[in-house]
């Protein structure tokens, strides 16, 4: 693509940074059609395609608008152009640039500028969070349908403890899974004590950062990197195997951790070395399969019909895509993939508040292509995901290291 960068913005690394990812797109049109939000809408602008062309022309010199600022923030960050595209553009770093760049001159309405804080705020900040959603689950039944089905029924679980063990892997809880969804760690836990791991949860780490990334909180997301990274130094320089990530849209970014500290000469060779013992957990018991299989041998259940919908932060985001699949073929477990199965289902962190009506046209297109499949269980690899596919869903959502981790309690095996 041929590019007109303004000498101002060539002077920044933003800008040569959008040049170098803008002269790679051949403005092919490949990514339509994989874009969720342009398969709702029909609109070029609301293509990746269409959005790219929009940055160029902010980076070329042309005002930001109101309505460019509409068309980024409909975008889901999902990333499944990046797997279409044949170019190799990354258009997630160029998406972050220029949504920097418009609210940084465009900014946000009051309202709109509030309402960002509020989430931000509400959903990073862990014991903010269980406190707000406790409340709301206690008056579930009394409010708006459209908050209902953002309210999951309270799951009532109980704590797995690590058990000590010489191999160590340090785990991020995350912000809101331990309050809307505590089995998922509870069944990592006990997946890695039937392994022989130790899963290490340092109290000091925290929210990993993206909510605060993606909401206009450039610093305020570096200093989250800033005290998880410090919160796992001391058990990194002890020699802990990885970083385990159980909720995809998390690993998605402490990946990225090297990139985003790169210039800060604190944190930057730590960071790299974050980013490279950071694993999703499928990554993590892929390498254990072996032992995993053998511990469910001789378990009493057949499993059930299951579907299996891929996060986009799993298959786009960490470029993981098949490796739940192929893990639980491994261990037994077949699994159905829906009609577009590379799509996203519309939840994309804060993205169900801030953009509902093509959260909600997503997620029933989505629970549409599943239901077809007449599962008796849905399994997935993100908090979001699963929350998000579980209203007004008849069949159980679950992540699939609880389905795995049941299979372990029903099995005979005793070592």
């Amino acid at each position: 693509m041929q590019t007109h960068i303004t000498e101002a913005f060539l002077q920044t690394e933003a800008g040569q940074q959008a040049e170098a990812i803008l002269r790679r797109c051949v403005h092919c049109g490949f990514c339509t059609a994989t874009c969720p939000t342009y398969q709702i809408t029909g609109n070029e602008l609301d293509s990746p395609r269409g959005r790219i062309y929009q940055i160029k022309q902010v980076f070329e010199g042309m005002a930001a608008t109101e309505s460019i600022q509409q068309h980024l923030d409909r975008c889901l960050t999902c990333r499944n152009c990046e797997t279409t595209c044949p170019s190799g553009v990354q258009y997630g770093r160029l998406l972050d640039l220029g949504r920097e760049e418009v609210a940084r001159q465009v900014g946000r309405k009051p309202w709109a500028a509030l309402q960002r804080t509020l989430l931000r705020r509400l959903i990073s900040n862990p014991a903010v969070f269980h406190g707000g959603y406790r409340l709301a689950q206690s008056v579930r039944g009394v409010l708006p349908a459209t908050l209902q089905g953002k309210i999951l029924p309270r799951q009532t679980i109980a704590a797995v403890l690590p058990q000590a063990a010489a191999r160590k892997i340090l785990m991020l809880d995350g912000c809101v899974q331990p309050t809307m969804l505590p089995g998922i760690n509870s069944a990592t836990v006990k997946i890695l004590n039937a392994l022989g791991l130790e899963a290490v949860v340092p109290p000091q780490a925290g929210c990993c950062g993206a909510v605060s990334l993606h909401m206009d909180a450039h610093e305020a997301a570096l200093a989250a990197m800033r005290r998880n990274i410090d919160a796992w130094w001391p058990h990194i320089e002890a020699g802990v195997e990885a970083i385990l990530v159980n909720a995809s849209g998390c690993g998605v970014l402490v990946k990225d951790y090297a990139f985003h500290l790169r210039h800060d000469a604190a944190y930057a060779a730590r960071a790299e070395k974050v980013s490279a013992l950071c694993r999703d957990v499928v990554e993590v018991l892929t390498g254990e399969a072996e032992a995993l299989a053998q511990r469910l041998t001789k378990r009493q259940a057949a499993p059930q019909a299951v579907a299996y919908h891929p996060p986009c932060t799993l298959q786009h985001g960490q470029k993981l895509a098949g490796s739940v699949e192929a893990l639980l073929a491994t261990l037994g477990i077949e699994v159905m993939l829906p009609v577009e199965a590379q799509m996203c289902c519309g939840s994309a962190g804060t993205y169900a508040f801030l953009q509902p009506e093509l959260s909600q046209a997503l997620k029933a297109r989505k629970q549409g292509h599943l239901a077809a499949l007449a599962p008796e269980v849905i399994l997935s690899a993100n908090v979001g995901c699963i929350a998000h596919l579980s209203a007004d869903n008849p069949l159980p959502v679950r992540h699939w290291v609880e389905y795995v981790a049941d299979l372990l309690d029903n099995s005979k095996e005793t070592k």
